[in-house]
């Protein structure tokens, strides 16, 4: 992964596309009260320029776009790099921010006559903030940076679970705050070790220079064992379900879409490019393990769930497992193309999930405000009283499950691929048996949205511009394998990922 000697063509848009975030922020806390959701809408809009702006360079270029903070070369200086995996990520993150924001819209606007209230104003901020984090964790070139991206995502991301300020929520955004940190403290120590060892965080620098010495390998397993509990990769979930489920719609969807993503991320970033010549196809093997664990055992207690969003919940504790799956699969891969398809895989696994998990979240929230329930049991009658919710439910399970056209089934497609490429074929079967399993649920729900029911049923109100947003977010995962076909050249550029067979 080497560093050009000078900021490359397109490089100041890297910098309006990370300053728009932070701006929007420091502008909503100094104006305050009703101004935060359009300082947020407008950033929002301004990010996704600038996000577009850095796309078209890198599809002129066909290698990654590059700035040097300062004109400073590593490892003294900041350098900020958008390869085509982090410039997949952001247009992920700008197309569901946007969409969770024409959502949340109705749920957190001022009030009427009041100058200013605690939950609108939170949520814009920390939306701002968490967009912010996950910037810089897709474009920091070094560990430090990327341990400082960590903490703007935890501590944005926190108080989003607790914004009814009940015990329960309080309870659970708490015990998100304590596995983040302890997170954080493993990820910091891991790094201490490496610069002790080699004197620098940068991580084309480490590409090179790491070697599998005693301290290098218990650097990066503390670093990772962190990021896991982060991302909340079986055994670490323990703190997702409840925050994820006792959250405001529109928060869970930005919690499960984007937040665990920045971590995931983070995690590409050590075992692909920093340090991958000391990670070995044993260790990922284990990382993907326990991603097996994670699809079967999720996904077996989604089904048991009796409420619709716990049951969306532990589906996220399912779908992480997924994309753990492309590590063992990129380092033991016999072929450059098996590499290559399974970091592709991956990285699509990833903006699938987000856009599909977005909309079932936001489709739950809009369910439970209409119906005053969640209750899978109780849904008869939806798919009449909110046909568009239903059916955006619908589509975002496919893209789960994996069917065409959607996004997920192209990256269980490439996951695939590179499984029978590199003779691993476990992983085929674990893909496979989480896709029939994350049917049954899926098909549960819909089985009883679609039923009819026995007595009228009493429906609230339901914005149908709120239904639209979710409904295009959910047509979006739903047509994404199509519309992720021909640029897939795209989300490998400016990498040069690992031939397999030099093991």
């Amino acid at each position: 992964m080497p560093v050009p000697d000078t900021t490359s063509l397109g490089g100041h848009w890297l910098v309006l596309a990370l300053i728009a975030p932070i701006a929007g922020l420091l502008l909503a806390v100094l104006l305050g009260g009703r101004h935060a959701q359009r300082v947020a809408m407008t950033t929002i809009a301004l990010g996704t320029i600038a996000t577009m702006a850095v796309a078209l360079h890198m599809i002129d270029s066909g290698d990654a776009v590059v700035y040097r903070l300062g004109g400073w070369a590593p490892p003294l200086g900041i350098v900020l790099r958008a390869d085509g995996l982090s410039l997949t990520m952001m247009l992920a993150t700008v197309a569901v921010l946007a969409a969770i924001a024409g959502f949340a819209r109705a749920d957190f606007a001022t009030p009427l006559g009041a100058r200013e209230a605690r939950a609108p104003f939170v949520f814009w901020i920390m939306l701002l903030g968490v967009w912010a984090g996950l910037l810089v964790a897709f474009l920091a070139g070094d560990l430090f940076t990327l341990y400082i991206a960590l903490e703007l995502v935890a501590f944005a991301a926190v108080p989003l679970v607790c914004l009814d300020g009940t015990g329960e929520t309080v309870r659970a955004a708490l015990r998100y705050l304590l596995y983040a940190l302890a997170g954080s403290v493993l990820y910091l120590l891991g790094a201490v070790l490496i610069y002790g060892g080699y004197g620098t965080l940068d991580i084309a620098t480490l590409a090179v220079a790491a070697r599998a010495d005693t301290a290098t390998i218990a650097a990066v397993a503390l670093m990772t064992a962190g990021l896991l509990a982060k991302t909340a990769l079986f055994p670490l979930h323990l703190w997702l379900p409840p925050a994820h489920a006792g959250a405001p719609a529109a928060a869970s969807a930005l919690l499960s879409a984007l937040v665990i993503k920045g971590s995931f991320f983070i995690v590409i970033r050590l075992w692909l490019d920093a340090f991958g010549g000391v990670v070995t196809v044993g260790a990922a093997q284990l990382l993907a393990a326990l991603g097996a664990v994670a699809i079967i055992a999720g996904s077996a207690v989604a089904l048991r769930q009796p409420r619709l969003k716990l049951m969306v919940a532990y589906s996220t504790v399912a779908q992480i497992g997924y994309l753990f799956l492309m590590f063992p699969l990129a380092l033991g891969a016999t072929s450059r193309g098996g590499a290559a398809a399974a970091a592709a895989g991956g990285i699509l696994q990833a903006v699938s999930h987000a856009t599909a998990k977005a909309a079932m979240f936001m489709a739950a929230g809009l369910l439970y405000a209409a119906l005053g329930h969640d209750r899978v049991a109780d849904l008869r009658g939806a798919a009449r009283a909110l046909p568009m919710t239903v059916a955006a439910f619908a589509l975002s399970g496919i893209a789960l499950i994996g069917l065409p056209p959607a996004g997920g089934f192209l990256a269980k497609w490439l996951l695939l691929s590179s499984a029978l490429d590199s003779g691993q074929w476990w992983w085929a079967v674990v893909i496979a048996v989480g896709g029939m399993l994350t049917a049954a649920y899926v098909f549960t729900v819909l089985s009883y949205a679609l039923a009819t029911p026995q007595t009228a049923v009493a429906v609230a109100p339901v914005s149908r511009s709120r239904e639209a947003v979710v409904l295009a977010l959910a047509v979006l995962s739903a047509v994404l394998g199509v519309a992720a076909l021909p640029p897939l050249e795209l989300v490998l550029a400016g990498r040069e990922l690992l031939a397999g067979g030099t093991r």
